[in-house]
């Protein structure tokens, strides 16, 4: 019962990483001009704007299609966590006031959410990809005995 239930939450949380990260980026793309103009209303420079314009939709879409494969998905799942953690800390960065300006450059559904919801969101994104990696890992390193 316990393995199939941990079977269950990683395949759960591996689909759920490869709908975040496909949508996201997928939003993203689908409207270039407007992530351009919302990116460059954020604090950052024009330098690293225009390069978060193409790596920050790539990034999903690698970390989306490494999701998709069970040879790759350890890959995706750190580049999950990686992705999940540096958008979380931005939002937390956000909320304590630490940017002058604050737009949301969010893509999907996420940008209709408050920055309060948003770091809940992203906590709960963060949590689930800490469960999948850490039973992958653990799946791992019972395999190898």
């Amino acid at each position: 019962m316990q393995l199939n239930l941990s079977k269950s939450v990683y395949q759960l949380g591996c689909l759920l990483l490869i709908i975040l990260w496909a949508t996201t980026a997928a939003s993203k793309l689908g409207n270039l001009n407007q992530f351009k103009t919302e990116l460059a209303k954020q604090v950052f420079s024009e330098r690293f704007t225009a390069w978060l314009l193409i790596a920050v939709p790539a990034s999903e879409m690698i970390a989306a299609t490494l999701l998709a494969f069970s040879k790759t998905r350890l890959y995706g799942l750190i580049a999950s966590l990686l992705l999940i953690t540096a958008f979380t800390l931005y939002i937390a960065m956000v909320l304590a006031g630490y940017f002058n300006k604050v737009p949301c450059s969010c893509g999907g559904v996420l940008k209709w959410l408050g920055w309060k919801a948003h770091l809940v969101f992203n906590l709960v994104f963060t949590a689930i990809t800490l469960i999948t990696l850490i039973i992958h890992l653990k799946r791992e390193v019972r395999d190898k005995e």
